[in-house]
């Protein structure tokens, strides 16, 4: 006689068939439920400032040692460096001396194609003035 009921008698459980199956309905319900989740939130969660650079016939990016760094301008004007948003004129006080603390030696300025170019022409001035070296982001043609 074992401990587990090898007997017949008492609480008549061996009676009852074992039952060796896992039910997976409520887990393949919870994995695709993720994953409608993962789809929809995708693409909220990408970040960077949404922006349309002008097409031209550009290269791309290549920065083998470090992280590119990026000042946007919005078609409203607005100057983002990397994802803060400021004004230029905070912009022309606090870059200067963002980029000797950085010890930033390449920036990337992407600016809407519907921007106005006064904002854009101020950045760059700004940046030029610090020394360092600046280029402007364009998306490549189609087929290129």
């Amino acid at each position: 006689m074992s401990a587990f009921g090898g007997h017949k008698g008492g609480n008549g459980r061996s009676d009852l068939p074992l039952n060796a199956e896992i039910n997976v309905t409520s887990l393949v319900d919870v994995a695709f439920t993720l994953l409608v989740i993962f789809i929809i939130t995708a693409p909220i969660l990408q970040g960077g400032i949404d922006v349309a650079v002008p097409k031209a016939d550009v290269q791309p990016i290549t920065a083998p040692n470090e992280k590119p760094f990026f000042v946007t301008v919005t078609k409203s004007g607005d100057v983002y460096i990397e994802e803060t948003k400021t004004t230029v004129g905070e912009f022309e006080k606090s870059f200067p001396q963002m980029a000797k603390a950085g010890k930033l030696e390449h920036i990337y300025i992407r600016a809407d194609s519907v921007a106005h170019w006064g904002p854009v022409l101020e950045v760059m001035a700004t940046i030029a003035k610090t020394g360092v070296k600046w280029s402007m982001v364009a998306e490549p043609y189609q087929g290129s």
